[in-house]
């Protein structure tokens, strides 16, 4: 039988590739005061990133499955296989991973079942996921899929440019780049993470120079294998990064994909990431 790999919604990773690859999302959620949707299935981002733009009275929060809907999805794989990769965001962040750990004992068919925290987000956790899947797909067993998913672990990163820290801030997600705040009125700061935690790596005085920065992120790679390209209603300067991308690796071929809720809650809109899987120099 073949492995099913199983992640969450902060992978951020387009609708055709799951569905191509057979991955299955678990969705985590978002709340407007009483009013709580599941990430991408009840809120799309464009929906979401126009409300929060919209209500400034309400702060959106996050929340991760609960241990149910683990198992039912568990449960429900257990019946076309024997053998389940889960591959969850950054335990660091959020308790996303240990739900998926502890759902395993409310499993009712019994399958085996093996957890995986990729200590990333976005599209460096969907590189993994995709690398895994398409292991499963060629026919690999659990233990070899495993082994590819730990393996690209270290073969992802990203840089992400923001127009403003106060999102992570009020979420208590910003780390180390707590050193960025207070600093200057009008900065746009630079991140990724790093051992699982959110960590700064640079700031410019502009926008431009921030996107720039991005590019250059992708220069220092002597080999990439898989490239993405995310924003937060920032879609014009994603599409123009895209181009630019284009004389490093082939323009169809690179990843297009919106941030979440659940991570456009700790980022706010006017996100522009770039993830990558390969080898640097």
């Amino acid at each position: 039988m073949t492995v099913r790999v199983v992640t969450d919604s902060v992978a951020d990773l387009p609708d055709s590739v799951v569905r191509e690859l057979d991955i299955v999302v678990v969705p985590l959620s978002v709340r407007f005061g009483t009013d709580v949707y599941r990430d991408r299935i009840d809120l799309t981002p464009e929906q979401f990133y126009r409300r929060i733009k919209q209500d400034k009275v309400i702060f959106p929060v996050t929340s991760v499955p609960s241990p149910v809907a683990y198992a039912d999805v568990y449960d429900r794989l257990a019946a076309e296989t024997d053998e389940i990769l889960v591959i969850s965001f950054s335990s660091r962040l959020s308790a996303n991973y240990d739900v998926a750990v502890q759902s395993i004992g409310l499993m009712k068919p019994k399958c085996q079942v093996e957890v995986i925290d990729s200590r990333w987000a976005v599209m460096a956790q969907g590189f993994i996921v995709i690398a895994s899947a398409k292991a499963a797909k060629s026919g690999a067993g659990l233990d070899e899929v495993t082994a590819v998913a730990r393996y690209n672990i270290n073969r992802v990163d990203f840089r992400a440019s923001f127009d403003t820290l106060e999102y992570l801030r009020r979420g208590g997600r910003i780390g180390t780049a707590q050193a960025f705040l207070g600093s200057m009125l009008k900065i746009n700061p630079i991140i990724t993470l790093k051992d699982g935690l959110v960590e700064p790596v640079g700031r410019t005085r502009s926008r431009a120079k921030a996107i720039e920065n991005l590019y250059e992120f992708a220069t220092g790679y002597a080999n990439i294998e898989e490239i993405a390209v995310e924003d937060a209603d920032c879609a014009d300067e994603a599409g123009s990064l895209v181009e630019r991308l284009g004389s490093l690796f082939p323009r169809e071929r690179i990843f297009r994909s919106k941030l979440s809720p659940v991570i456009g809650t700790h980022t706010g809109p006017g996100l522009v990431l770039v993830a990558i899987l390969g080898d640097k120099k």
